[in-house]
């Protein structure tokens, strides 16, 4: 792929991914430019980040649409294209096991502020979205209306573990927190879960007994702005292909998993 591919991003803090995706299409690492920078969050140090380099930015917040939501649900004003129920028969976030009317208003207000992201993002032609310390789980209502082409997904993510262990909101903290000896990063796609998508890459690092959680987190960061410019830089030159594979679990069990394959 010659031409260099459009990026979005979605942040949600201080962007020290973002930057280390914008430092590698300045130099030639990534061969694309992001276009866009969006939020939830007012006043996300990484905006400034962004509008140094020039970049578009938006703020969609989503604590006042959850707020409104809780206040006066009979009220809400749902996408007119949502469907309820396909959306809970379609995500894993939540299990049978969950309050089913807790799930229900998680997935509804969620799709109002991912339409409201869609919207700021309609105007914009891009090819790949990375998330970048983005802290909202994003819903199938969302997701399908990127992923058109189920082989070809694009919406990327950094988690601070290595996955499949410790998904959630606190990767290094949980790492940390079991004793580990070893601790990573990965980027995946993003599917229907928390942290359960296709894996693309992973870095891992020795965790030394005088390790502190700070320690830990600091060479974790070290490695994400290594790791996530490369696996975007694969997805730039076409060499990320996405395949379901069954997997022989033994006395007549298999188990299909979608996996990335890295084309040479």
């Amino acid at each position: 792929m010659n031409r260099k591919i459009q990026i979005g991003a979605l942040i949600s803090g201080g962007g020290s991914n973002l930057q280390a995706i914008i430092d590698a299409c300045n130099d030639g690492k990534i061969n694309g430019q992001i276009v866009f920078a969006g939020t939830d969050t007012p006043g996300a140090g990484g905006l400034d980040r962004a509008r140094r380099n020039d970049i578009a930015t938006f703020v969609v917040d989503y604590k006042p649409i959850i707020h409104e939501f809780k206040k006066a649900p009979q009220k809400a004003v749902l996408p007119d294209d949502f469907d309820l129920d396909e959306i809970v028969a379609k995500q894993t976030l939540f299990s049978d096991q969950d309050d089913p009317e807790r799930a229900r208003s998680f997935l509804m207000t969620r799709a109002i502020a991912e339409a409201r992201l869609l919207e700021a993002m309609g105007s914009r032609s891009f090819d790949l979205l990375v998330l970048a310390g983005f802290m909202r789980n994003l819903t199938p209502y969302f997701i399908d209306r990127l992923n058109t082409d189920r082989k070809k997904p694009r919406i990327m993510n950094i988690h601070p573990a290595l996955l499949p262990a410790f998904p959630g909101v606190d990767g290094y903290g949980d790492t940390f927190r079991y004793g580990c000896r070893v601790g990573g990063c990965t980027v995946h796609f993003i599917d229907y879960g928390e942290d359960t998508g296709p894996i693309i890459g992973q870095r891992a690092f020795q965790i030394e007994p005088g390790d502190t959680l700070a320690a830990i987190r600091k060479k974790g960061l070290e490695l994400e702005w290594e790791l996530y410019p490369h696996c975007i830089q694969l997805f730039a030159q076409g060499r990320i292909r996405v395949v379901n594979k069954d997997f022989d679990l033994g006395k007549g069990r298999k188990v299909s998993r979608r996996i990335v394959e890295i084309m040479n």
